[in-house]
């Protein structure tokens, strides 16, 4: 095997969830003196308290809900910046900010607000705040990497203080569902117009709401030391309820055994993920257990169609059908998970079980290469942020196809580094996921394969295919359920023949959890719910 020199800096390393990307996500580095406030919990045995800390692999990358697009950032923004809709353990839909919505034409959506929400600097929600927030995610100024979620709406009515109308350029069932995605969240209004005035100031965008993000939830940002924890801290002023937990740190500890060590030496509540080859170890060990949750992830390996010799549709299809999916299912996840066909996953509305797949078949890819050029082979490289799993996966992937001639190069690079350079495409070939945050097909596929989000909005593998994008444009202008369903048939099977990724496996999320913490909830998202934790003897 060959690895770069990158790789053998970075040995032994961590774990991930995928990001996906929408999602992708991932790591970071060992926090150290600023969480020796927050480690010391306390604990009651009467439902209500505690100082919880989570050790997670990577620092979140920004605050702001418009300036990321990835599960670590998202799974700290949502306990503090609230939507309008949200998603309960069965992806539905779910009142939110918004007691309840309709379509009262075929391309109008009314939201009515909840009353009485007041943000952390005591400022009201209304639906000014509402129209705010939205016109920030479609502001080109603002670049926010998931502006195509809502890039059909055309016009954001405030009716009255707590009635808002969305008009879309044509019908879009899907709206309910996009604006229970993190980067829908609600900010403060205040907070908004202080961060476009420092924007004028030759500030980036989201440089005041990053600082100190000010939402409705029932967590409050308390402190965030770059690379080592982020606390937040109970809102007592909550509008719907205040939640158990006094404080929550997300404490980054990037090495999965680091992790495993601070839960079993209780410096931290929750491993977050957990790997699985350390499962046994958790529930052999007193006091901890391991939290399962199925998901709507998909990890797969990314070819960057832009670039010789992945820019042949053969040389792609020949890859795919050249890894046995099994080996890296059942070697580096332990068998958690489920083979992936394409993209959308099995509990994703326009998933389709009978779209027929690029089977395992070394000799058809020795064919498929040959066809295409390349009878001996080629050299390339494969990227891969600092995540064990994902460093298994593509050593594993370098391994099976040195068997059809293909020499590679595996590079490791740090997570944020990771994300920027890929969306430029400066890569060949990459391990990365991608979660399905909506629930709903046009989120699994419209930001990573439609050619007007190619870079960081998510289409990573330079996808340009204008059959593919008039099969996405379809699918996201039809209301009716089944025509919609039918339409993302098609898109499936034109992905599979494309090929622009190789699509490993739907995830199964683990977690190491103390048996001190109660009223856990994992969404299928990956996201935690933790309004209802509290930490007992």
């Amino acid at each position: 095997m060959k690895f770069s020199k990158n790789f053998l800096l970075l040995a032994f390393v961590l774990l991930l969830s995928v990001v996906l990307v929408a999602c992708a996500s991932e790591p970071d580095n060992d926090s150290s003196e600023g969480d020796s406030d927050s480690e010391g919990s306390s604990e009651t045995t009467d439902g209500e308290g505690g100082d919880l800390v989570i050790a997670t692999t990577s620092d979140a990358v920004s605050l702001d809900p418009n300036g990321s697009n990835d599960i670590p950032s998202y799974d700290v923004q949502r306990n503090i910046i609230e939507t309008l809709v949200k998603q309960d353990t069965n992806m539905e839909t779910q009142p939110g900010l918004a007691q309840d919505w309709e379509a009262v034409e075929d391309n109008v959506w009314e939201f009515t607000l909840q009353e009485g929400v007041t943000f952390h600097d005591g400022t009201e929600f209304t639906a000014e705040v509402v129209k705010a927030n939205i016109e920030r995610v479609l502001d080109p100024d603002v670049a926010s990497p998931q502006a195509s979620l809502f890039e059909m709406v055309t016009d954001i009515e405030v009716v009255d203080d707590y009635t808002v109308r969305f008009t879309t350029e044509y019908p879009f069932a899907a709206l309910p569902a996009h604006l229970a995605h993190p980067v829908s969240g609600m900010v403060s209004l205040e907070q908004i117009e202080a961060d476009y005035a420092a924007m004028e100031e030759g500030e980036d965008p989201g440089s005041v709401i990053n600082e100190n993000p000010i939402g409705t939830g029932y967590f409050v940002f308390d402190e965030w030391q770059p690379g080592e924890y982020i606390r937040l801290v109970k809102n007592e002023d909550y509008w719907d309820g205040s939640a158990k937990l006094d404080t929550v740190t997300f404490k980054v500890v990037s090495e999965d055994l680091t992790r495993v060590a601070e839960l079993e030496t209780g410096d931290s509540h929750i491993s977050n993920p957990l790997s699985p080859s350390d499962v046994a170890q958790i529930e052999a060990t007193d006091g901890l257990r391991v939290h399962t949750q199925g998901s709507v992830s998909t990890s797969y390996i990314g070819f960057n169609m832009a670039k010789e010799p992945f820019d042949n549709e053969l040389v792609r299809q020949a890859v795919s059908m050249a890894i046995d999916k099994e080996q890296i299912i059942n070697g580096i996840y332990d068998g958690y998970g489920i083979p992936a066909i394409g993209p959308i996953p099995p509990d994703v509305f326009g998933y389709d079980e009978n779209v027929s797949g690029l089977d395992y078949d070394v000799e058809q890819a020795k064919e498929l290469l040959a066809e295409a050029g390349y009878e001996d082979g080629f050299s390339t490289t494969i990227w891969t942020n600092d995540n064990r799993q994902r460093i298994d996966a593509a050593t594993n992937v370098q391994q099976q196809l040195s068997e059809i001639g293909i020499d590679i190069e595996v590079e490791v690079l740090e997570w944020g580094a990771y994300l920027e350079q890929t969306a430029q495409g400066e890569h060949d070939m990459f391990v990365l996921g991608w979660v399905t945050g909506t629930g709903d097909a046009d989120y699994a596929t419209y930001p990573l394969f439609h050619s007007d989000n190619v870079g960081d909005p998510g289409n990573r593998t330079f996808t340009e295919d204008d059959e593919l994008d008039a099969l996405l444009e379809e699918a996201r202008q039809t209301t009716d359920p089944e025509e919609r369903s039918e339409v993302y048939s098609q898109v499936q099977e034109r992905i599979v023949e494309v090929s622009p990724m190789l699509f490993l496996h739907h995830q199964e999320y683990l977690m190491g959890v103390s048996e001190k913490v109660q009223g856990l909830e994992q969404l299928p998202t990956q996201y935690l719910q933790l309004k209802d934790v509290y930490i007992e003897e």
